[in-house]
């Protein structure tokens, strides 16, 4: 009888510690998800989740998405460059396996970005099948400071998390405050062509183009419609006539620079068409997550060269290191930057 009512009191003092080591939280599509208390080990979704993990907190990240390539591991800290790769759990054809994630006995999975229907319902899917917490996190550019704060409450860092919000804070108001001294007409139309024949595009609205929109300028492709990616003609383009491009593909960027059915654009002519920088995460785009603070600071450069000053080298650096902790030399951000900035006068 003792037996019994001491395995009784066991089981009900292992209840309560289990609830205290544990919480709700209530994510951006509504679901209320209990979550450890102390999460040392995380598992991110998608590549938006893999960067805001990677730059809270990196002893956290059970592994990457897709594995870094040689260019990139150079800018990023050395304990995260050999992580294992897991595949994605989110967008078309999830590359993710269920075993391995399972077997990475990660305490959460995040996923930042949009938040609708469909990645609701994979999430309860993902988390029905694993057992494994899973949250969704609004990734909307606007909002990175907050997101910041949230996650790093969620991870058990705030302090850093806090450094980093009141960053993005201070970036988007020097923006703000710069903006608002142009009128509307001193704001560049820009084209962005991803790909390597640069005819793929965002239009309005597109999640790939939100810090150009943040940034005051006009997207020309926003006159074709309201939505994510599409690929349009040479002739839309020309006819758009941007006064800046900016390239995802320096093989574009070096292709309308030499090729004549380009000559006549505004921005050809004048120019203006910069290499939008990539490494170790994209500076505008891929993926659409808080790596796109520093390309803030270097739209501001390259779209009001007049209007905002200061160093952009120097802002790369402080960028780097106080974001994905790593020292960057001076030639390394010569790689950086390279086509990616107004020439020197």
């Amino acid at each position: 009888m003792l037996k019994f009512v001491a395995a009784v009191l066991a089981a009900f003092v292992a209840g309560l510690s289990s609830t205290a080591l544990a919480r709700p939280f209530t994510d951006a599509s509504g679901r209320t998800v209990e979550i450890p208390d102390h999460v040392t080990r995380v598992l991110a979704a998608g590549p938006p989740a893999s960067v805001l993990v990677y730059v809270l907190a990196p002893d956290k990240l059970t592994g990457w998405v897709r594995e870094p390539g040689a260019d990139e591991k150079a800018f990023l800290a050395p304990a995260v460059r050999d992580l294992p790769t897991f595949g994605r759990l989110t967008g078309q054809g999830g590359t993710a396996n269920m075993e391995a994630v399972i077997a990475a006995k990660p305490d959460l999975i995040i996923d930042v970005g949009s938040v609708n229907a469909t990645y609701k319902s994979l999430a309860d899917k993902v988390q029905q099948q694993t057992g494994i917490p899973y949250v969704l996190i609004d990734g909307r550019f606007k909002d990175t400071a907050a997101t910041l704060r949230q996650v790093g409450d969620l991870l058990g860092v705030k302090p850093r998390a806090e450094e980093l919000a009141s960053y993005a804070e201070n970036t988007l108001k020097t923006l703000d405050e710069g903006l608002a001294k142009l009128p509307a007409g001193d704001r560049p139309r820009v084209y962005y062509g991803r790909g390597p024949d640069g005819l793929e595009t965002g239009l309005a609205g597109s999640i790939n183009l939100e810090i150009l929109e943040a940034a005051g300028a006009t997207n020309v492709a926003a006159s074709a419609g309201k939505g994510g990616l599409t690929n349009v003609s040479l002739e839309q383009v020309l006819g758009w006539n941007p006064d800046v491009i900016l390239a995802a593909s320096p093989k574009f960027a070096a292709s309308v620079k030499a090729d004549p059915s380009w000559a006549s654009v505004t921005a050809v002519k004048e120019g203006k068409v910069f290499v939008t920088p990539g490494l170790p995460f994209g500076w505008l785009d891929s993926p659409p997550g808080i790596n796109r603070l520093i390309g803030i600071r270097w739209l501001e450069t390259v779209l009001y060269p007049e209007t905002f000053g200061g160093d952009l080298r120097g802002d790369v650096r402080r960028f780097f290191k106080l974001f994905y902790q790593v020292d960057v030399t001076d030639a390394q951000i010569d790689t950086l930057l390279k086509g990616a900035a107004p020439a020197a006068r």
